[in-house]
């Protein structure tokens, strides 16, 4: 008669109580202070007239409809968020693309990609943005009002000045994350690839269903750090007279000549949106370091 062995109860960890010294120093007293901080500035603001008129202006301005992509934005702060996110988007897929072309082995993949990332990297943004704004968007609508073979084509695909800044700041940033993907790729060790390639993957399927997976779980990170470089780098897109908030403070100040609460309005709604866009990148990295 066998002897029936019980299974052995599970492996808990026990983790050692944190003394009060150390739950001092990791306990985040700089949100605190800044959350207290924007919140005495924000009932000091509010109650000065000027202050209120420009909150007023940049959230709910008098001025006509702007479309971005068929959407109608009235509204400078929506405007921002729709510009980073919109961009941001741009800028995933692209840069993730991009990302896939820089450990590619065909040399021309490579190279190309390459051209286009120190291309990119090598232009400051704010001259890029400049540069789709006044030359790109004003040739292309050129060529839609001629006769040359590509006016259909410029015709169907013609941008408005919004939609060209924001896919400026999407191109831009592409080159960026690009480098994130590349460096995710190549961490993953060498032998899982071939491995996925022995066992009968093309190098299309290994790289969908082994290497990015594991890839894109390490760059999680850096990629929402890039998330809140780009909200504030959105503030570029005002020089191309993109309805943000940065634009429609200078629109206040050029009214009403109040440059002290218009700039000051704008600087505090950037400090939100970034201390917001912080906490959930925060919380993405600590939900991806709890479950690697």
């Amino acid at each position: 008669m066998g002897v029936t062995q019980e299974a052995a109860p599970p492996k808990t960890t026990v983790r050692a109580r944190k003394s009060f010294g150390e739950q001092m120093h990791s306990f985040p007293w700089w949100a605190v202070i800044m959350v207290v901080g924007l919140v005495a500035a924000l009932i000091g603001m509010l109650g000065n007239q000027y202050y209120r008129d420009a909150f007023n202006f940049i959230i709910s301005p008098p001025t006509s409809t702007e479309i971005a992509f068929g959407i109608q934005i009235t509204n400078g702060l929506r405007m921002t968020l729709f510009t980073t996110i919109v961009a941001y988007l741009v800028a995933l897929i692209f840069g993730l693309i991009l990302g896939i072309m820089r450990v590619s082995k065909n040399p021309i993949l490579f190279h190309a990609s390459t051209l286009y990332v120190e291309l990119m990297r090598g232009v400051p943004m704010l001259v890029l943005i400049i540069w789709i704004g006044f030359v790109v968007v004003p040739a292309w609508r050129q060529v839609g009002e001629g006769t040359s073979w590509l006016a259909p084509i410029a015709r169907r695909t013609a941008i408005t000045g919004v939609q060209g800044a924001i896919l400026g700041l999407g191109f831009g940033y592409a080159a960026y994350l690009a480098e994130v993907y590349r460096a995710g790729i190549e961490s993953i060790h060498r032998g899982q690839m071939e491995a996925a390639r022995s066992l009968g993957m093309s190098y299309a399927q290994a790289m969908r269903y082994v290497i990015l997976p594991q890839a894109i779980r390490r760059v999680v990170p850096p990629l929402a750090n890039d998330l809140v470089a780009l909200l504030k780098d959105s503030a570029l897109v005002s020089v191309v007279a993109v309805p943000e908030i940065l634009q429609m403070a200078r629109l206040f100040v050029s009214r009403t000549f109040r440059a002290f609460e218009g700039y000051n309005t704008a600087a505090f709604l950037y400090l939100v949106l970034t201390l917001l866009f912080i906490i959930i990148v925060r919380m993405i990295e600590r939900r991806w370091h709890a479950s690697v």
